[in-house]
């Protein structure tokens, strides 16, 4: 952030300017925000640009994205995204389906459909746009925009973790330069892998396992080496490992793991790529794992699981990360976790939020009893990493595990504010499950707004979506931090 609040404006708009498509002055009205404390602070002070801006402009923003899965020109932004879901591989079917679903879209609403395609296929998109286009105007630009700045979070975020990339890489190599390349939205889809078992049964959770009979991830592998520099100064390519040959590698190796965790298929497929290619010296992967919902037939005592048709999850998922580097002859494990990411929970009554300091600039009331909405991501590692990798030790935390604690925890105790809450959820956790080192979070704060106190017949009330700038939380425990609970 250093770096960001010392560029001057026009520096600021040319790095972040195309964050929003053919809009460069979302970032122009931002910058005026500076200095930013965080990325947090930087992605709501874009998105109140977005949400402070005329009509006019809001519906110019939403033009200058182009229609989903049409061959037309386009931001590299935008080419990486639709590219990742799929879009560039459209049938001939598939693609007039898309142009005459757009169409109707766009006369309706007068402007294109925008979603944010990272985690959907082509398919959950036909199916987003073709429900959308029941909807009303006003609704659908507001649920519209609130992709837009959806997009720009998930393009920032890509930014960040570049920058953290290079920053790691330089870290494992010793190198004085930034130097490594990679392949994105490697998407693998592994049928009747192991089943995920052996597990710690816990009281806050009924999850028991997967049977993996879908086992799903969407990879992200970056490699370093010093033998790679003269691919950048002479355009030598004779060290340099195609990306689409990374992709290869890794679906083969899908095909080759014998465990149940996304932990260790990275571990494992990492490993193997740095001793096929002795030249490269570090290799990070990540995965978002896909989530496949088991669904309910009938069978002789009445509905039972299924075992041949899944649903593709839209909702909270696994994730996993490892990073492996060379000392010497040996190839180490120098960083991994486990998480869960995109978790969303909302509890109608039962939170409060007072006694914060209150000053000329505070507008703010108190409230004793609020329902409280939150978007949570959670990592965690190992003591011994081994535990994430091989689940026959009977030491794998699932990421339902924690994502019922989550929830467990905010149903059983009044939350006077989020810390308080994701403390005690990390505090749980690290109670349940000794083989962890240490728990991460990074909280979303996106309660409704109240519009009606009192709905017409019943008890409730009438909400609707927040109105950002939103509040935001980062925290992270460890063992030591039980001896306060």
């Amino acid at each position: 952030m250093e770096q960001v609040n010392a560029m001057g404006r026009s520096e600021f708009v040319a790095a972040f300017g195309a964050l929003f498509e053919h809009s460069p002055w979302v970032a122009e009205r931002a910058s005026a925000s500076r200095p930013f404390d965080n990325v947090a602070a930087m992605i709501a002070a874009l998105e109140s640009a977005v949400w402070r801006a005329s009509e006019a402009e809001q519906l110019a923003l939403l033009r200058a994205h182009p229609d989903l899965g049409t061959r037309v020109q386009m931001t590299e932004h935008s080419v990486q995204e639709q590219s990742g879901a799929g879009l560039n591989q459209l049938t001939p079917h598939e693609y007039e389906q898309f142009i005459a679903l757009n169409k109707q879209y766009t006369t309706k609403f007068q402007f294109p459909f925008i979603l944010a395609v990272k985690g959907h296929t082509k398919m959950t998109i036909r199916e987003a746009l073709a429900r959308r286009m029941q909807g009303q105007h006003a609704a659908e630009m507001m649920t519209a925009l609130q992709e837009v700045c959806k997009i720009g979070r998930i393009r920032l975020s890509a930014m960040v973790t570049q920058e953290e990339e290079e920053t790691a890489m330089k870290a494992a190599q010793g190198a004085e330069r930034t130097m490594y390349y990679g392949k994105g939205d490697v998407w693998v889809y592994r049928s009747y892998a192991k089943p995920l078992t052996e597990i710690t049964l816990i009281p806050e959770s009924g999850f028991t396992g997967r049977d993996n009979v879908l086992f799903g991830m969407n990879i992200k592998v970056s490699v370093s080496g010093e033998s790679l520099f003269t691919s950048f100064s002479e355009g030598d390519n004779t060290k340099v490992v195609a990306t689409d040959s990374m992709k290869n590698f890794i679906l083969r190796k899908a095909g080759e793991y014998e465990g149940a965790t996304a932990e260790g298929f990275l571990a494992f497929a990492s490993r193997l790529f740095l001793e096929k290619y002795p030249h490269l010296t570090g290799i990070r992967m990540s995965a978002d794992q896909v989530a496949f919902d088991v669904l309910p037939v009938p069978g002789v005592q009445g509905l039972e699981p299924g075992n041949l048709v899944y649903r593709y999850s839209q909702n909270e998922h696994p994730t996993a990360y490892v990073e492996l580097a060379r000392e010497g002859d040996a190839i180490v494990l120098t960083d991994h976790s486990g998480g869960i990411s995109d978790l969303k929970l909302i509890k109608v009554k039962g939170s409060s939020f007072a006694g914060f300091v209150r000053d000329e600039y505070t507008t703010l009331p108190e409230t004793t009893d609020r329902p409280l909405f939150i978007f949570l991501d959670i990592s965690w590692t190992y003591e011994n990493e081994e535990d994430a990798f091989f689940s026959e030790r009977s030491r794998y935390v699932a990421a339902e595990q924690i994502r019922d604690i989550a929830h467990t925890v905010f149903h059983e105790q009044h939350s006077p504010s989020i810390q308080n809450l994701i403390y005690r959820i990390g505090g749980r956790a690290l109670q349940r499950f000794p083989q962890l080192k240490e728990v991460r979070f990074e909280s979303n704060n996106r309660t409704w707004e109240t519009i009606m106190e009192q709905a017409t017949v019943g008890e409730g009330k009438v909400f609707t979506e927040p109105r950002p700038p939103y509040g935001f939380q980062g925290f992270s425990m460890t063992k030591r931090d039980l001896e306060g609970l």
